[in-house]
């Protein structure tokens, strides 16, 4: 298992919290994804060479936020 956290901007409410979370979890090989509206983040477990990084932040940029 690898864990990866991710600075994710634009999100403004709870609605957008869960949006990036949905996105997150539904790429094929991760585990678990805990997105922070206050913190600006999103942590994703997954498993090792399944997923990449590029998977993840194309993931959160096609629901509209961007990783910083």
């Amino acid at each position: 298992m690898e864990k990866l956290t991710l600075n994710v901007e634009g999100m403004t409410c709870e609605h957008c919290e869960a949006r990036v979370t949905k996105a997150l979890s539904e790429v094929s090989g991760v585990k678990n994804a805990v997105v922070s509206l206050d913190e600006g983040t999103a942590t994703v477990e997954f498993e090792k060479g399944e997923v990449t990084e590029d998977a993840l932040i194309d993931a959160v940029e096609e629901v509209g936020y961007e990783v910083a």
